[in-house]
């Protein structure tokens, strides 16, 4: 799943990604503020499952999130 529509918008300045450790293609995208605390709240429901998803499945399908600034 991509999520950078979702991650780079006019409200956040900083996005979280999620890379897939099996493909370099694939992995999530959330918005989140300079310290990378995502807004759960603000997400939309299936966006907060794939985030909870995400989060669960470090170290097995997905590496540690990176803290990347929006350039948009």
């Amino acid at each position: 799943m991509n999520t950078d529509s979702i991650a780079c918008d006019e409200r956040a300045a900083f996005q979280l990604r999620f890379p897939s450790i099996f493909d370099s293609r694939s992995g999530y995208v959330f918005p989140c503020d300079e310290s990378g605390r995502v807004d759960m709240d603000a997400l939309t429901e299936r966006a907060r499952d794939s985030y909870l998803y995400a989060r669960a499945l470090v170290g097995r399908d997905y590496a540690r999130p990176v803290l990347e600034r929006c350039f948009t």
